[in-house]
């Protein structure tokens, strides 16, 4: 049975697709490999957890503040990018499941005061927005 599933980017993206019999043979075959898509498997089994207990039990608004916070790649090893390009509001919306007016609402109010900034291209992440995801 196949299935249809609906996904976008925010950075240009080259798709390959494997045969399943295939890959179960890389699998089988090649453990560095192995090892490297079990941790990734892993590591997003524990974000899909992350965002099912994000949707029920946090507010669209702390959802949004999230969201930014993980796409400027806050708390990750490196730097974060601190800067998010062509983000429409709309996917916004999708990603945190909401409505568009109430992701403008939300950024309207994170500008304010002064957690974010942003253009029509670009959306600059300040670290105080870390502020919304931490208030209870």
């Amino acid at each position: 049975m196949e299935t249809t599933t609906r996904a976008f980017s925010l950075a240009p993206t080259t798709l390959q697709v494997i045969e399943k019999k295939e890959m179960i043979q890389v699998l089988r075959e090649e453990h560095k490999f192995s090892d490297h898509f079990i941790a990734y498997m892993l590591g997003r089994n524990m974000r899909v957890e992350q965002d099912l207990i994000d949707q029920l039990f946090n507010d669209s608004e702390k959802r949004l503040a999230r969201t930014l916070l993980m796409l400027a790649q806050y708390g990750k090893k490196d730097q974060p990018k601190k800067t998010i390009t062509h983000l429409s509001q709309e996917t916004l919306a999708e990603m945190i499941g909401t409505t568009r007016s109430r992701v403008n609402s939300f950024m309207n109010k994170f500008r304010a005061l002064g957690f974010i900034e942003y253009s029509k291209r670009d959306i600059y992440i300040n670290k105080s927005l870390l502020s919304v995801v931490l208030h209870d």
